[in-house]
């Protein structure tokens, strides 16, 4: 009996999360209510307190998934490859929840926003993941890690952000080209 309970409290935890990521995605963090989620869910929206506390709990939960989500996608212990980076990043960018990311940045930029502190986490998830995959002696002379991480991630979020606006107007088959094409030789066979 407490184990068929325990899956349910699970599985409606794994509801709003997935509702919360989806609406988050669609109106922002802060356009988006209790009563818009639980709809979504289809669970009742006295579930989101009590599983999360409040929406800023919600919020985290949300972040927390996804910045699991991209972790296990492109970061592997040092040593190892698990695929093409570039490409892992072109196939991230194509996922429907990869909008979370741009829409949640117009928010996390606000000085005061609540948000603010968990997409920094996020970001810096990101350039430690990037950043383990990238040799030093791989990069050109006069080059950190550090730097070349954060142009390339700022490069990628950009890249994001704008095919996500203008589709039509972004060839992110190109755009990968690009990319590979002006990384240091040395860097792609690393």
């Amino acid at each position: 009996m407490a184990t068929r309970r325990i899956q349910r409290t699970e599985e409606s935890r794994r509801l709003l999360v997935t509702a919360a990521a989806e609406l988050f995605a669609e109106k922002g963090y802060r356009q988006t209510s209790f009563i818009d989620i639980a709809e979504r869910a289809g669970i009742s929206r006295g579930s989101i307190p009590w599983h999360f506390g409040n929406k800023l709990g919600l919020l985290e939960a949300v972040l927390d998934d996804q910045l699991h989500a991209v972790l296990t996608t492109f970061a592997s212990p040092a040593g190892e490859r698990s695929g093409d980076p570039l490409d892992q990043v072109i196939g991230f960018i194509r996922l429907p929840v990869a909008r979370l990311f741009i829409t949640l940045l117009a928010e996390a930029v606000e000085v005061d926003s609540p948000i603010r502190e968990h997409y920094a986490r996020l970001h810096a998830a990101l350039r430690q993941g990037v950043q383990a995959r990238i040799p030093a002696e791989a990069l050109p002379a006069g080059t950190t890690p550090e730097a070349f991480t954060v142009l390339l991630v700022g490069a990628v979020i950009g890249v994001h952000a704008q095919w996500r606006v203008a589709p039509e107007a972004v060839n992110l088959e190109a755009v990968h080209a690009t990319i590979r094409a002006l990384l240091p030789a040395s860097l792609e066979q690393a």
